[in-house]
């Protein structure tokens, strides 16, 4: 992002008009602790959205770890490097995650058990197994799920 100076003469950059000099002044604002420059209400709602696209994104990678996880267990013959690659690349993704919020690793286990449905109906249409046939509850712990060296067997 580019620096802007503002000064008083500069108008304030408008939050629906100019998203990116409207950031970049509050970002100004905060750092300079210029208070009464900060538009609240917007700022909290992109605050608000941040930590919702962080835990979709979250969710997202659990889905496909998840999914990857109940193929390569229920499917033992049928294990490929694309599976394994998919569960590395969703753990290192889910890690990168960790880094950036760290709030998000203390609440993984609140998305693991909705994360876990969508990942049976998806490895269940991908193998053709029976959803029933998938454990229930989830049977892989968060410890497990970031393990980069545990698979099921």
């Amino acid at each position: 992002m580019q620096s802007i100076q503002f000064g008083e003469a500069n108008h304030r950059p408008d939050y629906d008009t100019d998203y990116d000099a409207w950031l970049a002044r509050q970002i100004h604002s905060l750092q300079h602790a210029r208070w009464h420059e900060i538009d609240v209400p917007h700022l909290v709602e992109e605050l608000e959205g941040l930590n919702k696209s962080n835990e979709r994104e979250l969710e997202s990678y659990l889905i496909v770890l998840l999914a990857h996880l109940l193929k390569w267990e229920y499917q033992p013959d049928k294990r490929n490097g694309s599976w394994e690659a998919s569960i590395n690349n969703s753990r290192n993704r889910i890690a990168k995650l960790f880094k950036q919020q760290k709030s998000l690793e203390k609440r993984v286990a609140e998305f693991i058990p909705e994360a876990y449905q969508e990942a049976k109906e998806w490895a269940s249409k991908e193998t053709k197994l029976r959803i029933d046939l998938f454990a229930e509850p989830c049977p892989y712990s968060v410890e497990q799920l970031q393990d980069k060296n545990w698979l099921p067997e």
